[in-house]
């Protein structure tokens, strides 16, 4: 078997950042950590609680790849929103797409998606409190008062079901508690053109021996960090208000009842759209006479500086009943959420008006999980469940091209009803080996009312408001089976090494944004796309130290769904086809180690290697399927991601503490287009951030800096036949932040 340095040269200019991650995490330094310390360095050695498997274990017991956030790390972190742990994670990229503001582009091991289009299913689901997010639409808005983030690396389809071939991240809130508890933040931003206000505040505690509340509201008014070298003014403006309510009801010993609303809403800017030179060598200069900016830069110029407004309305109940059965527990977890966004941004990225394009989007998603966790006999534990899922989006998108001379609407409506059952189970089969089994089977059915833009040109209607009328219906259903087989075997106390095979699968479905005049590349259906998946992986605890745990997988794709971007004309055409099978295959390896008792170091690595293996569309456009298609990168999979970071606490007198924390994290380029003509910058992102905390556990006070070494990050580069869309990501940022807590 080659090595790494073989495998990929490159990896050699990057040994010395990764033997001061890897080497000293596996090896003794000469100072234990006896006592972690207070505020950030408990919260790194902590061992998170977390939910991967339905039920509450620690990170370090599930055989799964796992990286767990404790509300203590992800405020020392200053998680915004799922953005900021884009760069960090071992083959984990959780971007932004750019097009509109919170669309979720997320990428784990490779199986991402590179598109805005609503009726197209995620590789990685996004479930809040256990309720999957049915649209990548609106998911990676801000977030505040988190217990925790878990990012599930692998296919999770037997207990998650659809579309999480890539992965699954969970967000679970905060939930009251019996004691009165408040406290307040304020966080002053700056870096660029404007500065940026964040207000988060929350109040819980008892409202009676059995019930406890709490509210959490949350604000942020951006001023814009870009400068629109068009007007010479601020861009990137954002107003967002959020609200959440919950009540947590002790029934009785054994009944407990859980219900939470939230509220947002946002009115923000249009992206910053970059046009820099596409890989055709053409760039609005010499198409328009326009400026062209390099694409190492955070500048553009664009004369519309459009928007997205949204409103959001999420409700969910969770009940959780203990049976004598099994010494188990039945769980019931229902969620209604109601989405609402119209935008408009300007595409050609220039500041004469080439071709802009407006859309509206309401959803509205009903789920319900009702299932059982019980133990028998003292060695087998079983989870089951049955699962009910709808999604009703309806689409319209109107593309003004030449100043709006030229118009073209269209869109669809989208009806989705999905149906699962699901049973896992751990059999331990002696003290130190437990075997697992699992599978589920879905039956889903996906209705499609579409109007082609292409058909509607200068023929303005709106399919929200119902004045579109449809070329294309169509429905079809799908049946799956996905089932697991794995082990987790204990060497001793400290290390258990664990193996998996298993299968899941992303949904077929239709394209609600279809320009495409040939039939065969028009609304669909496509097909599903399966993976099978193949992990080793090792969990070691290092005592008071911290832990170390790596992995190994292979991936089999069969049918690969991709978006196809082709420019056309002075627009862009989306295909949605299976194009390919495909094999990807990687290791990962994650630490935190204490090397004295005030200094705490973090380091993650991963490679991931992807190839194609089958190619059944012309990926490249060269009017040939052939070994070329095959030779073409996978978009999104980036083949080198690590990260380094060090955590120093330290008494200042008998104020408090101080911890101080840098990290540094690296990413790959990657392709973005399937035909390798666009694609996202390498990453190197450096935090830094010192925080004070009093000793009377009052007061937090937090110095930060964000991105440090300025790299422009792009959400997309879809070539276009004047340039790119590239929509910018914020680069430098500065902040202080004050927290009260009661």
């Amino acid at each position: 078997m080659k090595n790494l340095t073989e495998i990929y040269p490159r990896l050699g200019s990057h040994t010395s950042v990764l033997t001061l991650g890897l080497v000293l995490a596996g090896t003794g330094f000469s100072s234990v950590a006896e006592n972690a310390g207070g505020n950030a360095l408990s919260a790194l050695l902590e061992e998170v609680v977390v939910t991967a498997r339905k039920r509450e274990e620690s990170a370090q017991d599930v055989p799964l790849s796992v990286s767990a956030y404790g509300s203590d790390q992800l405020e020392a972190m200053k998680v915004r929103d799922l953005t900021s742990l884009s760069v960090g994670m071992p083959n984990v990229a959780l971007d932004d797409v750019g097009t509109t503001k919170g669309t979720a582009n997320f990428s784990i091991r490779g199986l991402g998606v590179n598109s805005s289009i609503p009726s197209i299913d995620p590789t990685v689901g996004v479930f809040v409190d256990g309720v999957y997010m049915g649209l990548n639409n609106g998911i990676i808005f801000d977030t505040f008062d988190l217990e925790s983030v878990e990012v599930l690396r692998g296919p999770q389809g037997i207990l998650f079901g659809r579309n999480v071939t890539g992965g699954a991240v969970l967000l679970n809130t905060k939930l009251p508690g019996q004691e009165f508890e408040a406290s307040a933040r304020v966080t002053l931003e700056g870096g660029g053109e404007g500065l940026n206000k964040y207000v988060m505040a929350n109040v819980s505690g008892p409202l009676t021996e059995t019930l406890a509340a709490k509210l959490a509201v949350y604000t942020n008014d951006d001023d814009g960090w870009f400068k629109n070298e068009a007007t010479g003014k601020e861009h990137g403006k954002a107003d967002t208000d959020m609200a959440r309510a919950t009540l947590a009801w002790d029934v009785s010993e054994d009944l407990s009842i859980v219900v939470r609303y939230e509220y947002s809403e946002s009115e923000n800017d249009g992206p910053a759209a970059q046009n820099h030179t596409n890989a055709s060598g053409v760039n609005p200069t010499l198409a328009f006479g326009q400026p062209t900016f390099d694409r190492d830069s955070h500048k553009f110029a664009i004369n519309e500086t459009g928007y997205l407004n949204s409103r959001t309305n999420f409700f969910s109940t969770q009940v959780d009943w203990d049976v004598g059965f099994g010494n188990g527990t039945v769980t019931n977890i229902f969620g209604w959420r109601d989405y609402t966004s119209e935008a408009l941004l300007d595409v050609d990225g220039t500041a004469l008006s080439i071709f802009h394009s407006q859309a509206w989007t309401d959803a509205e998603q009903f789920s319900n999980e009702l299932r059982y966790a019980g133990t028998f006999n003292d060695n087998l534990t079983l989870t089951t469940g049955l699962y009910y899922f709808t999604n009703e989006i309806n689409y319209s998108e109107r593309r003004l091209i030449s100043g709006g001379t030229t118009t073209q609407d269209g869109g669809g409506d989208y009806d989705v009803e999905s149906m699962g059952v699901f049973i896992a189970g751990d059999y331990d089969v002696t003290e130190n080996l437990t075997l697992s089994a699992g599978a589920r089977y879905t039956k889903e059915e996906k209705e499609a009312d579409i109007a082609s833009l292409n058909l509607n040109v200068n023929s303005p209607c709106n399919v929200v408001s119902g004045t579109c009328d449809f070329d294309f219906q169509d429905d079809e259903e799908w049946t799956s089976f996905s089932p697991k087989l794995g082990f987790n075997y204990h060497i001793s106390e400290e290390v258990n090494v664990y193996g998996h095979w298993s299968r899941g699968f992303r949904s077929g479905g239709y394209n609600l944004r279809n320009t495409a005049t040939d039939p065969d590349n028009g609304p669909g259906p496509f097909d599903e796309e399966q993976v099978d998946s193949f992990e080793l992986g090792f969990k070691m605890s290092l005592g008071e130290r911290g832990r170390l745990n790596g992995a190994i997988f292979y991936n089999d794709i069969q049918d690969m769904q991709r978006e196809i971007n082709e420019a056309d004309g002075l627009g862009v055409v989306q295909i949605i086809r299976n194009t390919a099978d495909a094999e990807l295959y990687g290791i990962e390896l994650d630490s935190t180690y204490a090397l004295t008792d005030q200094l705490v170091l973090t380091a993650s690595i991963g490679w991931l290697n992807a190839e194609y293996t089958d190619v059944s569309f012309d990926l490249n456009g060269d009017g040939n399927v052939d070994s070329l298609d095959e030779k073409l990168d996978i978009p999104r999979a980036a083949e080198l991601t690590y990260s380094v970071g060090l955590t120093h606490e330290m008494p200042i007198g008998d104020w408090g503490s101080m911890s101080s924390r840098i990290n540094y994290a690296y990413r790959d380029d990657s392709a973005y287009t399937d035909n390798n003509l666009g694609y996202i910058d390498t990453q190197r992102i450096l935090d830094v951030g010192v925080d004070f905390y009093s000793n009377d556990d009052h007061w937090v006070i937090g110095l930060y800096g964000k991105n440090l070494k300025d790299e422009v990050k792009h959400g997309g580069d879809t070539q276009l036949s004047f340039g790119t869309f590239s929509p910018l990501s914020k680069g430098t940022t500065y902040g202080v932040e004050v927290t009260y807590n009661y």
